[in-house]
């Protein structure tokens, strides 16, 4: 029998490195770099790499096939964010879910959302509109296919097209550093019907003030939109210390 050309790694190696983490060609990211990157944030959403679990940097890189550099790259740029954390002989590990810090970023995401969505708001073209209303629909086929990442992927679309017409680069920078730092959060808010059922409706309603132009309505429906995500991640993840 001809030796397998992607064996995978035996034992202990073999449980940190889930399908999650690998890609089909058409759509590898186009560099090495972003390619480990995307692989890496993609195990975490969706828990495949569990948070505290830590990162194997030989086994990660034998299975995406790649050196350690871009592996080290992609895990600094991932630390800096907020995603893994770096522990002195020990090496990498994905960060624990931590309600302190969910309600630290939901209150900056709040503070920075709110002014950008104002802005934004007043500037809406139909095409911006065409571009919410599509990532809209498509947060909900996902939803009703309980597709997690698909999910996850579209309402990040929906989100940021909202925002993006304030045309202000450096705050959207910040918003999706801090949108990086949560997705594990959303997978676990995503994963009952019941909230994917909350996300849909309170997107159907965004997407109408939008339509609308009406700022005020925009600012106040977003930050309910948060409220309710922290509300049921509160009694998931327990209460901050």
């Amino acid at each position: 029998m001809p030796a397998d050309p992607n064996p995978r790694p035996d034992g202990d190696l073999a449980a940190a490195l889930r399908p999650d983490l690998r890609w089909h060609e058409t759509e590898r990211p186009s560099t090495t770099q972003a390619f480990v990157l995307e692989a890496l944030r993609r195990a975490i959403t969706t828990g495949s790499l569990a948070p505290g679990e830590p990162i194997r940097q030989d086994a990660v890189a034998a299975e995406l096939g790649v050196s350690r550099v871009p592996l080290r790259e992609a895990l600094k740029t991932l630390a800096a964010e907020g995603q893994v954390i770096y522990r002195p002989h020990r090496g990498y590990a994905v960060a624990e879910l931590s309600l302190d810090d969910l309600l630290e970023v939901y209150r900056l995401r709040g503070l920075l959302e709110s002014d950008a969505v104002a802005v934004a708001a007043g500037r809406f073209t139909d095409a911006d509109l065409t571009v919410i209303g599509e990532a809209a629909r498509d947060v909900e086929r996902a939803a009703e296919a309980a597709d997690l990442v698909g999910m996850i992927t579209a309402n990040r679309r929906f989100h940021f097209a909202l925002l993006e017409p304030c045309a202000m680069p450096r705050m959207l920078r910040m918003v999706r550093t801090l949108w990086d730092a949560t997705d594990a959060y959303r997978a676990v808010y995503y994963n009952t019907a019941t909230n994917r059922d909350r996300v849909r409706a309170e997107h159907d309603a965004i997407l109408q003030a939008a339509t609308e132009s009406h700022a005020d309505r925009l600012v106040t429906l977003l930050h309910d939109h948060r409220l309710h995500a922290i509300a049921a991640l509160r009694r998931t993840i327990g209460e901050p210390t």
